[in-house]
């Protein structure tokens, strides 16, 4: 799925995380009705992002 930039496995309460980008909740809703169509989900939880404050894969690396 295109929207899809990342997928975690995790401990705790969650078993996956995923880091979706879609322009409006509308798109969010058609996402999530085709990912629950693919994938046996027993529960799904969801969160927006209301503001992007950083996000970089840049790594410190001047030490080196």
């Amino acid at each position: 799925m295109p929207e899809i930039q990342g997928v975690w496995r995790t401990s705790g309460e969650l078993d996956y995380l995923l880091k979706a980008r879609v322009a409006s909740v509308r798109e969010y809703d058609a996402f999530y009705q085709r990912l629950i169509r693919k994938v046996g989900v027993a529960d799904i939880s969801a969160s927006f992002v209301m503001e992007e404050i950083k996000d970089t894969t840049e790594l410190p690396l001047d030490h080196i």
